[in-house]
């Protein structure tokens, strides 16, 4: 059997001719330039619909721009991810560009190969997600690319922007409450990282430790650091809970860890929160299932999705000065932590 001919690519002068006009006029309609009548549109848009006519993107990127823009992610298991992606998609949702999607495996080496990939194919710029590499190297993408990064806090002047929430006053929120609610010895479970002083654990540890201070609740300070592999999360949990004495509270840095921690608990027979109370930071969609119920820091995530690729959009055009947004979260306090009959100390 002879191969099949792949069909003949529509382009510009296809569209041009259809509708009867200018390549310059299907231009002027395709960069949505100014003097553009509304008759002239209507026509060509019509031809572009019919013949279902897309640009060619890499002949896009080499005249100045691809209109598509590159976001990394740590990994595809916590489900915040995709509220930051949903937050991505609503901010793009009425312009030109369009996201694609790479993940990073928690790896700088990777993330690296992934930065390089998408530069080599002319994206127009790049959203890091907490990323792994080192600032440094950060700083240097923003030096190739507009660049816009989450989940990282700058230290000192940069060349690119931050989007994140006060991580500080999320970890004190939590302590405050399970503090007012009766609760002691209260530990954080942290992600087991390479020291950062820009990470968000390292900020939420900086809040629940103050907190906890503040409290008088400092004795009780403990800081447990773990990989995100399931399999570790639910080993040291177990450990935890297994130990005398056993914590009255875990404050986890993540839903994805949260949840782990409530399935361990109630493995090991264990009423959440008559005997733990679990606490998780992100308010995912899963924390409002009746078996979890969980207490959660809600740091909005649509929101900063959104607000990063607004960033990243004003950087393309044209503004160079870093912008470092950083939102305000909430406690949304659930069953997780509310013990039956409790009365609040008003800590």
């Amino acid at each position: 059997m002879a191969p099949r001919k792949p069909s003949a690519r529509v382009t510009i002068r296809t569209v041009a001719a259809d509708a009867g006009v200018s390549v310059a006029a299907v231009s002027k309609v395709l960069r949505n330039a100014y003097g553009v009548s509304d008759a002239l549109r209507a026509k060509v848009q019509e031809s572009i619909t019919r013949l279902g006519y897309r640009p060619h993107a890499a002949a896009r990127g080499m005249r100045g721009q691809s209109y598509t823009l590159g976001v990394i992610l740590p990994d595809l298991t916590n489900p915040f991810f995709a509220d930051i992606m949903a937050g991505i998609d609503a901010a793009l949702e009425r312009t030109e560009y369009q996201p694609l999607l790479g993940v990073g495996q928690s790896s700088p080496a990777v993330e690296l190969e992934l930065v390089d990939a998408m530069l080599d194919r002319q994206m127009d710029g790049l959203i890091l997600l907490g990323p792994r590499m080192t600032i440094d190297r950060v700083a240097a993408i923003a030096e190739r690319a507009p660049t816009v990064v989450m989940a990282h806090h700058p230290v000192g002047p940069t060349r690119f922007d931050t989007v994140n929430d006060d991580d500080q006053l999320g970890a004190r929120l939590i302590v405050q409450h399970l503090a007012g609610m009766g609760y002691r010895s209260i530990v954080y479970f942290s992600q087991d990282l390479q020291f950062n002083e820009s990470q968000v654990t390292y900020h939420r540890e900086i809040g629940y430790r103050a907190a906890m201070t503040e409290a008088g609740l400092g004795r009780y300070i403990s800081v447990v650091m773990a990989e995100q592999a399931p399999r570790e999360v639910r080993t040291l949990v177990r450990q935890l809970l297994q130990g005398r004495p056993r914590p009255e509270a875990i404050f986890c840095w993540t839903d994805f860890i949260a949840f782990e921690a409530l399935s361990v608990a109630r493995e090991l027979g264990l009423s959440v929160p008559d005997d733990v109370a679990i606490v998780g930071y992100d308010n995912t969609r899963y924390c409002d299932l009746a078996q979890n119920a969980l207490t959660s820091i809600d740091q909005s995530g649509q929101l900063l999705g959104l607000q990063a690729a607004r960033l990243l959009v004003e950087r393309i055009k044209g503004r160079e000065e870093a912008e470092h947004l950083v939102i305000t979260p909430r406690l949304v306090v659930r069953a997780s932590t509310v013990r039956k009959n409790a009365v609040s100390t008003g800590n």
